[in-house]
């Protein structure tokens, strides 16, 4: 069966100050932050794998980098969030569930072993690390049976930090565009899925993966804590 992954590649990255594309920022390995996804992504899925890439920012670069990729363009990059991203992709997904990354995800590969699980038996997720609770990181908490409730920067005792590696159910994927549509412009898709979990009482699955490494590159220190761990 033909997995579905989505990567957000619209943003600027302006915290990093690169003048590409942040995924196309160059890792010690040689790769490029995105490449590692790829790599990622076809080691677990292989011809099993279709590919869907949002692009805004220079988008060219990313095209001329990835050719075999299928492309969603957001025109409004520059004025919208990640969830306006992710609402593009979803509707032109197709059927079944959806992988999706934050374009700027350095991980471990193991984690597609981690998830696959509740993959192939169609469950929504979101990757977290609870080793970690950053100020300025997207927080959940759970309910009593512990499935999230919340998910914000805003979430006060939180429980950890989301990674930037989800996968919404095909069972889930229409309610979910629902949330996203319902966001403000300038929502993280993060609030698509806390809508759709007050809207509808979705149950999504919080998995934890704080022993592997996954980090999203927003400043020049999470680059370097990248590099030591390739």
């Amino acid at each position: 069966m033909t997995q579905t992954a989505v990567i957000l590649a619209a943003g600027m990255g302006t915290r990093l100050g690169r003048p590409w594309p942040k995924p196309l920022t160059p890792l010690a390995d040689g790769r490029t932050i995105m490449r590692q996804q790829m790599d990622n992504l076809s080691a677990a899925y292989g011809d099993e794998l279709r590919v869907m890439t949002v692009i805004g920012f220079k988008l060219e670069l990313i095209i001329e980098s990835f050719p075999n990729n299928l492309y969603v363009y957001n025109e409004a990059y520059d004025q919208t969030n990640t969830n306006r991203s992710l609402l593009k992709a979803l509707r032109l997904s197709g059927p079944g569930g959806v992988i999706w990354l934050n374009g700027d995800v350095v991980f471990d590969p193991r984690v597609l072993d981690r998830v696959k699980e509740y993959i192939d038996r169609d469950e929504s997720i979101i990757c977290v690390n609870t080793a970690v609770v950053g100020d300025e990181e997207v927080k959940y908490r759970v309910d009593a049976d512990g499935f999230v409730n919340e998910l914000s920067k805003q979430v006060v005792d939180a429980l950890g930090e989301s990674v930037g590696i989800n996968f919404v159910a095909d069972k889930d994927k229409q309610l979910l565009i629902e949330g996203l549509a319902a966001c403000a412009d300038d929502d993280y898709f993060e609030r698509g899925i806390e809508i759709m979990i007050e809207t509808h009482g979705t149950r999504v699955r919080p998995v934890d993966i704080s022993d592997l490494f996954a980090v999203e590159v927003d400043f020049e220190e999470d680059l370097t804590r990248a590099n030591s761990h390739l």
